[in-house]
């Protein structure tokens, strides 16, 4: 069975509260208390919990992290960043969704209160932002990961989403393609404006369908585009699972990627590699903005400042088979 406090205090002759002194270095235990109680430590092999021994010390060495849903395409790579960097840091992660609406929040928010965490990491689910910015103005340390254009004023990670979609349009107009498609994500997404703007300022003429980041968004525009007989040569899905979902919708169709119409994505999931052509698309560096904006967390806790402004990191274009 497990040794406890209890059975320390008691070997050791003296109260659970001295024992937690003594394991907290707290300095209110007169030299041979503390020297006996170490020696039944030892003996008995107990193992203080780190996260009591945080508590008592006024921190967690835990960190939370706040995310929409773990099924997002790319959060895997966001929360392996993450991981990679907290636990060589010897922190804890404690990772909330707010798959359940308003109890999920409340389960977030009880945790809060009960300082379980240490400072807080964000990919921002949908209308929680002036509700992480109420918790920051209180003082808990938040990182944000992906802003989405919203501009907190709080520490940020983020891309190059508009240098982004011009990389995608100089690509496909250096390839002769003059009759683009866009399919974005969600309007009220920074990154899907910022993108579309990018593209943009290179292809002015593109052609826009109003997408969700869903394989369903980019099947349907291909579809409807082929039934109204409009003539298109390349596509920009503004990520990769609604790439996928056009070229699944251009094979039915007959038309030959990239043959008839190239076809670039954004993100670079493992997933752009393995459709049929694999995907040419622009990358965005999601495990680096884990690792980034835990470093930033964690120097903050440990007494460096958090820088002012966003932390950008840069896209990068991959060349494959659907638009070489």
């Amino acid at each position: 069975m497990r040794v406890t406090i209890a059975d320390v205090a008691r070997a050791a002759g003296v109260s659970k509260t001295t024992v937690s002194r003594v394991i907290n270095t707290k300095g209110e235990v007169d030299g041979s208390t503390a020297a006996r109680v170490r020696e039944v430590i030892a003996s008995l092999g107990y193992v203080p919990s780190s996260g009591a021994v945080g508590l008592a010390r006024g921190n967690s060495r835990t960190i939370g992290m706040l995310v929409p849903s773990l099924t997002w395409p790319w959060m895997g790579e966001v929360l392996q960043g993450v991981v990679d960097t907290v636990e060589a840091a010897g922190y804890g992660l404690l990772l909330f969704t707010i798959n359940r609406g308003e109890e999920s929040v409340l389960r977030f928010t009880s945790q809060v209160s009960a300082r379980a965490f240490d400072g807080l990491l964000v990919v921002e689910p949908e209308n929680t932002l002036d509700k992480i910015t109420e918790l920051h103005r209180k003082g808990l340390p938040v990182v944000l990961i992906d802003d989405r254009g919203h501009h907190p004023e709080f520490p940020s990670v983020v891309t190059t989403n508009r240098e982004g979609g011009a990389s995608a349009a100089r690509h496909l107009q250096a390839a002769g393609r003059s009759k683009p498609l866009v399919i974005t994500g969600p309007s009220h997404f920074g990154c899907t404006r910022e993108r579309l703007g990018g593209f943009r300022d290179v292809l002015p003429q593109a052609l826009v369908a109003q997408g969700d980041f869903t394989e369903e968004a980019g099947r349907r525009a291909i579809e409807q585009l082929v039934a109204d007989g409009v003539e298109f040569d390349a596509v920009f899905a503004h990520n990769d699972v609604s790439a996928s979902g056009a070229l699944r919708a251009l094979r039915a169709a007959g038309r030959s990627v990239p043959d008839d119409v190239a076809v670039v994505g954004f993100d670079d999931i493992p997933m752009a590699r393995h459709t049929e052509p694999p995907l040419t698309t622009v990358r965005q560096p999601t495990r680096e903005m884990g690792e980034t904006a835990a470093r930033i967390l964690l120097g903050h806790l440990g007494g460096t400042p958090a820088p002012d402004d966003p932390v950008v990191l840069p896209t990068e274009l991959v060349v494959r088979s659907s638009a070489p």
